[in-house]
């Protein structure tokens, strides 16, 4: 059976709620991401970052597990450090999701029994994706990906072949204050998100 890793990449954010510290929002998002991975049945969790989120990623790990240290934010630097790890397939994951359903990042994985690549957008419209999967070691042209810019057309365009690259279900980012409203009070999860909202 393939060894899975799901990787979350921390990275800044660039928007908060009106009224909420940025580093409180950006721990928020994170924790909750990271709580979900490390309660995958089918995949093994860990953290990727850069020297700037190095203390972040300390902050919000769970005991024993691995964080990546990269030396640029790149989803290829993060699978690289995977496959360094003796993985099979590795997905890495926006750290600003903190609502995501454990059956999204099944079918961004899923994909990859046939396909080499899986790319999952930023729900409804990006920009960016909200993550990448692939089988390890990585093909070299995804290399520079950035989960803030890039989007499923050019890693399709990238690749040798378009049929490669398997276009998984997207989900949306909290990037502002339209994807704020998005929100379902109903879902359960992203606790720590939804108790700093409740607190402003």
């Amino acid at each position: 059976m393939a060894r899975r890793l799901v990787v979350t990449l921390l990275g800044p954010v660039h928007w908060a709620p009106p009224g909420t510290d940025p580093i409180r929002w950006q721990t928020a998002l994170a924790e909750d991401v990271v709580d979900l991975i490390a309660t995958l049945s089918e995949a093994e969790p860990a953290i990727a970052a850069t020297a700037a989120e190095r203390p972040l990623a300390d902050a919000v790990a769970w005991p024993g597990m691995p964080i990546y240290d990269l030396p640029v934010r790149t989803v290829g630097a993060a699978l690289a450090a995977a496959a360094a790890d003796g993985y099979d397939q590795a997905a890495v994951i926006v750290a600003d999701a903190p609502d995501l359903p454990g059956l999204i990042l099944g079918k961004l994985l899923r994909p990859l029994s046939s396909r080499k690549v899986a790319v999952a957008p930023a729900a409804p419209t990006g920009p960016g994706l909200f993550g990448v999967a692939s089988r390890l070691p990585a093909p070299a042209w995804l290399t520079e990906v950035d989960l803030d810019t890039t989007d499923a057309d050019t890693l399709r365009a990238a690749a040798p072949d378009p049929t490669e690259v398997a276009v998984a279900p997207g989900w949306r980012r909290l990037r502002g204050p339209a994807d704020l409203a998005t929100l379902d009070v109903a879902v359960e999860g992203w606790e720590t998100t939804r108790a700093l909202l409740s607190a402003g």
